[in-house]
């Protein structure tokens, strides 16, 4: 039997505090959710879900290292009007992390075998980062399987060597020594607020980065990062230029430059798009400010719905 250790937060400004304690359950408390673990082509994949099924479909997608918590403080607002779906991509969060490079099309394969095994035809997507980048590209080479798109700190469109190698040297860093300190320098450039890098966020992810698998699997999981890799999986511009679903893209005033340009080109690109603009917030915009963003989400996903208030039919099939 083997024992994980959680260390104490000893960082500066991470102690807590009861009068301004804020936990991901502050979130969660009042949801009617279940978690779950589903098979998918033989890998074990993990999943939050809330909302009735009978509403139409939002499936959410986490960033590289994440899992389905960065939706914590999202899925009550939107469960109320759709059924929402947070799934730990493979090789990420409490998934399976299997012995081979996760390229994006593995994710999107992950991503539709999800949507087959719940019987629906067609979603809505909301992505951050690397989920950005997984629902552009369903959109692209899957349209019909796609509703609406909501693309935070987008990824897929260049790459710097400057952020792959930053990304690289902080994630095997963290997952190498998952001290707490180390774990909350990932967080950095993921929130800018320092209240808003909850304790029980880095406790989690520490415990993920602590699992043998996740030391392990690093390198498949960041094959993203590595130039070659990079370039094969980019999606060009010509392509984004493709995608015909309606797209909200959210633009995080405190990211990171790659990000916020990306955002804009992607926003010019895509036909029917706009941005968001979310001037204080660093890379986990939905996070960091959910009373911004849950309203701004809802209007745009709910603009142009059917008078039934359903925008997808479960029996159809992909073509």
């Amino acid at each position: 039997m083997t024992e994980t250790t959680i260390d104490s937060p000893t960082t500066p400004g991470t102690e807590v505090k009861d009068e301004n304690y804020q936990s991901i359950w502050g979130y969660l408390r009042e949801l009617e959710f279940r978690q779950g673990f589903l098979d998918v082509d033989g890998v074990r994949t993990r999943y939050a879900e809330a909302g009735s099924s009978n509403k139409p479909h939002v499936i959410m997608l986490h960033g590289t290292g994440g899992h389905w918590e960065t939706f914590a403080s999202n899925l009550s607002a939107l469960s109320e009007h759709y059924h929402c779906i947070a799934v730990d991509l493979i090789g990420n969060g409490f998934s399976d992390k299997p012995d081979y490079d996760y390229e994006i099309a593995v994710y999107v394969r992950q991503v539709l075998a999800v949507l087959d095994l719940f019987g629906i035809a067609k979603s809505h997507f909301i992505g951050m980062s690397l989920g950005a980048w997984v629902s552009a590209a369903v959109a692209v080479e899957h349209p019909s399987r796609v509703d609406k798109l909501i693309l935070m700190s987008p990824a897929g469109l260049v790459a710097t060597a400057s952020n792959m190698a930053r990304i690289r040297a902080e994630r095997t860093a963290a997952v190498e020594n998952p001290t707490w300190e180390s774990i909350h320098k990932v967080f950095e450039h993921l929130i800018a607020d320092e209240a808003r890098r909850l304790p029980d966020l880095i406790a989690l992810r520490q415990a993920i980065y602590q699992r043998e698998d996740t030391r392990t699997s690093i390198e498949h999981l960041l094959i993203l990062q590595d130039a070659d890799a990079r370039d094969r999986n980019l999606i060009p511009e010509e392509k984004w230029a493709t995608i015909t679903a309606p797209t909200m893209i959210v633009a995080s005033g405190k990211d990171h430059g790659e990000y916020q340009s990306t955002a804009r080109t992607v926003a010019r690109l895509i036909p029917e798009s706009e941005i968001f603009e979310m001037a204080d917030v660093r890379h986990w915009p939905h996070f960091e400010d959910p009373a911004s963003f849950n309203p701004a989400a809802l209007e745009f996903l709910g603009r142009g719905m059917s008078a039934s208030g359903h925008t997808s039919d479960r029996d159809a099939v992909d073509e």
